[in-house]
Parts: structure tokens; sequence; C-alpha cells
């Protein structure tokens, strides 16, 4: 069975990081529009450096939980395109490969002026050099509000061919992700959708799990057998 699984910032909230979609609209006690846009960046690029500073640690010192471990095994045992909108490692530090990191990567660096991507250190200010062209113009390889995400035409190939698409943790408000499920239906594919509450687009979904991912996750995996 082809299986395409898509994970939100609920399977990693579970591992005590932080979701941007707080009531008070703040991320991190911040403005998404302060701190995770292009023109942000532009803006003032110290706090941009700071604010990815901070979330690389707490990504740092979380722990894979349950259900990122379930899905590692999962891939054990099945065909499985695994695709996540969490900038986290999680997924990696579990055991899963190949993970499709659609909003790009914590532990990625991204020069503005060059394009040259490359392992991310610990810490990033505006003055580090690219080391490909030395221009003072690094970033965190992020995909911001407003840029386009990364390995799409792999995604929508994916789902298309899946038989079965699983959505985890995911709010279903932020496209084309949102999106995801209606293509795949399209396709043939069943889709589940697995949250602690019914999405933006629970609609789109033919069944549903609710609960912890922690929980559901697991449970599901072992429901499927080898």
């Amino acid at each position: 069975m082809r299986i395409a699984v898509l994970t939100g910032a609920g399977i990693s909230a579970e591992s005590g990081l932080a979701t941007f979609r707080a009531g008070d609209g703040l991320w991190e006690r911040h403005r998404v529009e302060d701190v995770a846009t292009p023109e942000a960046f532009a803006r003032d690029p110290a706090l941009v450096h700071r604010f990815y500073n901070a979330r690389r640690a707490k990504a740092a010192d979380a722990r894979p939980n349950a259900a990122h471990r379930a899905l590692a095994a999962l891939a054990s045992r099945h065909d499985l395109v695994l695709i996540t909108q969490n900038v986290d490692d999680l997924h990696e530090r579990a055991g899963s490969r190949s993970v499709i990191h659609i909003h790009g990567s914590l532990t990625r660096a991204l020069c503005a002026a060059c394009a040259h991507r490359w392992d991310a250190p610990a810490v990033m200010s505006a003055g580090d050099p690219c080391p490909a062209c030395a221009a003072r113009a690094i970033r965190p390889d992020i995909v911001w509000f407003g840029e386009m995400p990364h390995h799409m035409e792999i995604v929508w190939e994916a789902l298309a061919a899946a038989d079965l698409f699983v959505a985890i943790g995911t709010s279903g408000n932020v496209y084309p992700a949102a999106g995801f499920a209606q293509h795949a239906g399209r396709c043939g594919a069943e889709c589940i959708e697995m949250n602690i509450d019914d999405s933006a687009n629970a609609r789109d979904f033919d069944r549903r799990i609710l609960g912890p991912a922690s929980q559901t996750v697991p449970d599901w995996v072992a429901s499927l057998g080898a």
C-alpha cells in the first residue's frame, strides 16, 4: 500500500515545540509578521536571526515522541512518503529517512544572494558571510509567508499515487497543504485526518481520528499490521 502522510505543528507540540497559531496571535511572544516574512527579515534581520536561533535551540532540546517513532516504523513496512510542514528534525531523529520539508528546516541555512545552502550552525547572525560567495546575506532556510513551499512537484506526484493520505496535527488553514486531501481524494486515495479537533478542511477527509497524536498515531500504525 502506498501511503502519503502530512504532519503539522500538532505532532511536534507534544514534544514541547510551540505552534504559531496561538489564540493571542503571537508566536513565541512575537507577531508572525515580525519574524516570518521576507519583509520582516529586510526590516530587522537581527531580530529574525535571534528568533530562529532560539527556535533552533528549543528544537535541539526537544525529543521525538511516540507519533514520530510510529511513523518511522511504518516506513519499514509500507511504501511511505512523509511530508512535513514542520521545520524541526524530530522525524529524522526518530528514524525517518527522506523526509520532505515543504517549509524548510531550522537545521539548514540559505544565502539570499547566491542561493547556496548548508548546514546551519546553532547560532546565526546578520553579519555572518556566506561560505560560498561571502555575501552577508545569510538567512534560515525557512519558507516564510509569501514564499513558495519546497519540493511541491514531488509532493503532488506522491499524493496522486497514494492509496491512502493521512494528515496529522495540521490546522487545514495554510495552502497549498490545506488542499492536499482534496487532490489525493480526487486521485482515488482514502483520506484520514488525525487531530485534536476537526481542522478547517475536515470536510475533505473520509474519516477522522481525534485525540493526541502520541496516542492516535501509534494505534493507527499498529492497526495496519505488516
